[in-house]
């Protein structure tokens, strides 16, 4: 599915676009905002990745992550400096929760400080534990820090400091 406005197209990404993701991401690790991803990560993922483009320029990106049966993750959302407060945002959570709805996934995560943006497209904020405790065991069991992060594990407290755990019922 590709959405597009006037001045830009959001579509699902390509390995050719994998260099433009690092590009945006980059900046955002920099200011240790993101945690910064191995080209070959990007490679492995990029399927779960949408884009942002403008004029052959990608000017957005974010990912789905399927942590569950019925749960997933966005992560890595990123909108160019530039593009901010024009929808590009927004037009990527979109054509993301529409995968994940096409997934059958009843529900998103995601670990922001961007609480305003999140909570405008119907996030709340989670505490502790909302999984049950068969599921919580399965998932301990997942090498991928995004879920440590979902299950609020204690190796990952640095990396969350500030960031707020959000989710959304689709």
């Amino acid at each position: 599915m590709t959405t597009a406005s006037l001045e830009y197209t959001v579509r699902a990404a390509r390995t050719s676009d994998v260099r433009g993701i690092l590009d945006l991401l980059e900046p955002w690790v920099q200011r240790r905002i993101l945690l910064g991803k191995e080209r070959v990560t990007l490679y492995e993922s990029v399927q779960e990745f949408v884009v942002a483009e403008h004029d052959g320029v990608l000017i957005g990106c974010g990912a789905l992550h399927v942590m569950w049966e019925d749960l997933g993750e966005i992560r890595t959302l990123i909108v160019d400096e530039g593009w901010l407060h024009r929808g590009v945002g927004g037009a990527i959570v979109a054509q993301l929760e529409q995968h994940a709805r096409e997934l059958g996934l009843q529900r998103l995560f995601c670990l922001t400080f961007e609480v305003e943006f999140f909570s405008r497209r119907g996030f709340v904020a989670i505490g502790e534990q909302i999984v049950d405790a068969d599921v919580y065991s399965q998932l301990l069991r997942s090498p991928d820090e995004g879920v440590a992060e979902f299950l609020d594990l204690a190796h990952v407290k640095p990396n969350t400091l500030g960031n707020t755990r959000m989710l959304k019922t689709l």
